[in-house]
């Protein structure tokens, strides 16, 4: 039961880790989807595991989790304090926050469009013209070889 709740937890931060790039610019950093992508990792072992993990392993793992945890927010605020005053006022406005959405919003409607151009693209085929080769090695197209019949 626990570790499910942890693993829940792993993929909400994980999937937060993953969107932050694109949704705050200011807070991210180059490596912030590669851990988010460890974490989404992370939570899907702990679920699909569950009932593997008791006493001495799940006491491990809630270590961990509260250590993990505690690191995690000791780096929220280190970048939080790197901010200068006027990103931090920024970051606190309303408009800001819609803008960051729509854009998210925007691509990811621009990524659905792709994907279903793209499996459309392979269902439909291009009519291929046939080329038939006789035995003495000439080439004819096949609107030749069906008038000449």
């Amino acid at each position: 039961m626990l570790a499910i709740f942890i693993g829940d937890l792993s993929l909400l931060i994980g999937a937060s880790l993953m969107l932050l790039p694109l949704v705050v610019t200011e807070l991210s950093r180059p490596r912030d989807a590669a851990w988010g992508a460890v974490f989404l990792i992370w939570a899907l072992v702990l679920i699909t595991n569950n009932d593997r993990m008791g006493g001495a392993p799940m006491l491990a793992v809630l270590s961990s989790s509260l250590l993990i945890g505690r690191l995690g927010v000791e780096v929220a605020q280190n970048r939080w304090n790197q901010l200068s005053g006027d990103e931090r006022v920024k970051l606190a406005t309303l408009g800001r926050w819609t803008n960051s959405f729509s854009e998210l919003n925007m691509i990811l409607r621009k990524l659905g469009g792709n994907l279903i151009n793209h499996s459309g693209a392979r269902r439909t085929k291009a009519k291929v013209k046939k080329k038939w080769v006789r035995a003495e090695g000439n080439i004819v197209d096949e609107e030749s070889r069906d008038s000449a019949e």
